[in-house]
């Protein structure tokens, strides 16, 4: 037994087994430049990079293997907020610990030479790596602390960093992998909120960017029960940070919501539930849409499909939409009004001419006046906001009952506070849900 367990802890790179979410996000490093795998603690974003590190640098890819190969030997940066924090993450889990080298996702016998760092115990400063084509891969250990003007001068093929770099470094790093179209990933959990570095992937987003995000849920190494206490252990304004990944945004969420409070077991929809989607046009922030049934005798609202696609015209778009039923009315907002450049149609008139159900005209209230007689806007972002914020809370009890002794309070005893619930397997939807935010009192489109 000890002779199998040595010979395991020898190739931990063959027995890499990674959940969905790991596979995404390596699978993405196929086609986009940068990538950022954000996550909650203890999840295994940084297993996730010192694999990937150990597959580049041997060229030992598994078949299942969806992300960027290379058939030569690579040089690499793996890089962390200070040295010590370096050697105890990622050197740590590519290596093993400093009495045990060769133990970690880099293979003991593809190790050819391990280069100590001067001034910190057991630090590394290079690892020279056997790769199957023959030829040789070098690994460098960095740091942030140091800054910009030491990262300067070297080619690479990759970089790893591990915990957020401030923007500087992050865009040096980047700039060494241009001469030879490598590939650069970070693996953090957001605690510093909605950063230039969390901004440039979730705001600005580009055809080489690409954000992956991976919850406590995502993950099968925690049984429901030690999910809730790890969750319960965090100080509130930290939980979804350190549990799912999501960017601490403070009094900016728009939905400042538990997601538990909204979330439902998906289920089989009665057929006479009325029906209707709700869409958003959209080309570098996604084009997105969702589907709401009406449980009338108990006015509930469940959202229990959603779709998005970035950079999609309405012609590709629409499909995605029928799917979902071609008799499903949908709502859609005032910029549908506008004319493409191209054709010179309205984008709602482009549905239309696709086979969507559009509704005849944009979404808006219904006409209302002030106490001069003032006709007030329709068309209210905010003010559908707040409909769907006070949906959403209606599922507390405490707050449904609040709500229905206001209904009662004005004559309208007869009707129930609306609730709004959201099924479970709606990943996208919850994403949107989760970064939902504003910055100078204004909405963020994601």
């Amino acid at each position: 037994m000890q002779e199998l367990k040595r010979r395991q802890d020898a190739n931990k790179l063959a027995r890499y087994k990674p959940y969905p979410k790991q596979v995404e996000f390596h699978a993405r490093g196929a086609t986009h430049r940068e990538r950022l795998f954000r996550a909650g603690n203890q999840l295994g974003k940084t297993w996730s990079s010192a694999y990937e590190i150990a597959f580049h640098l041997t060229g030992q890819y598994p078949d299942w293997w969806p992300g960027k190969r290379w058939a030569r030997g690579v040089t690499g940066w793996a890089l962390g907020e200070s040295m010590e924090s370096t050697r105890d993450t990622l050197q740590r889990l590519l290596l093993g610990r400093p009495s045990e080298w060769g133990t970690g996702t880099i293979p003991q016998a593809s190790i050819l030479d391990i280069k100590r760092a001067q001034g910190i115990a057991d630090s590394v400063d290079c690892i020279f790596v056997r790769h199957v084509s023959g030829g040789v891969s070098r690994l460098y250990f960095k740091s942030y602390e140091k800054g910009r003007s030491k990262l300067q001068g070297e080619t690479l093929d990759f970089a790893a960093l591990d915990e957020e770099p401030p923007l500087d470094i992050y865009t040096e790093v980047l700039t060494r992998t241009n001469a030879t179209k490598g590939i650069v990933w970070i693996t953090f959990t957001p605690l510093l909120g909605m950063s230039e570095v969390v901004r440039i992937f979730l705001q600005n987003p580009t055809a080489d960017r690409s954000d992956t995000n991976m919850t406590i849920d995502d993950v099968d190494h925690y049984s429901k029960e030690e999910r809730d206490r790890i969750v319960n252990s965090y100080p509130e304004h930290e939980r979804e940070a350190r549990a799912k990944g999501i960017p601490i945004l403070g009094s900016g969420r728009v939905f400042p919501v538990a997601e538990s409070l909204i979330t439902v077991p998906d289920f089989q929809l009665p057929d006479l539930w009325p029906r209707i989607a709700g869409m958003d046009f959209g080309w570098d922030h996604p084009s997105a849409a969702a589907w709401l049934a009406w449980d009338r005798d108990e006015h509930i609202l469940y959202i229990y499909a959603a779709l998005r696609e970035r950079e999609h015209t309405a012609a590709e778009f629409a499909p995605g939409i029928l799917s979902f039923g071609p008799w499903i009315p949908v709502a859609w907002p005032a910029d549908g009004l506008q004319h493409e450049k191209g054709t010179g149609f309205q984008l709602a008139e482009q549905y239309r001419q696709a086979g969507v159900n559009m509704l005849h005209e944009h979404a808006q209230f219904p006409e209302t006046g002030d106490e001069s007689g003032n006709k007030i806007s329709r068309v209210s972002v905010e003010a559908g906001l707040q409909s769907m914020l006070q949906g959403f809370k209606a599922n507390d009890p405490a707050e449904y009952a609040r709500q229905q002794e206001l209904l009662n309070r004005a004559g309208r005893s007869h009707e129930k506070p609306m609730r709004i619930r959201v099924f479970a397997s709606l990943g996208d939807w919850f994403e949107e849900f989760r970064l939902y935010h504003r910055k100078d009192g204004k909405v963020v489109k994601l």
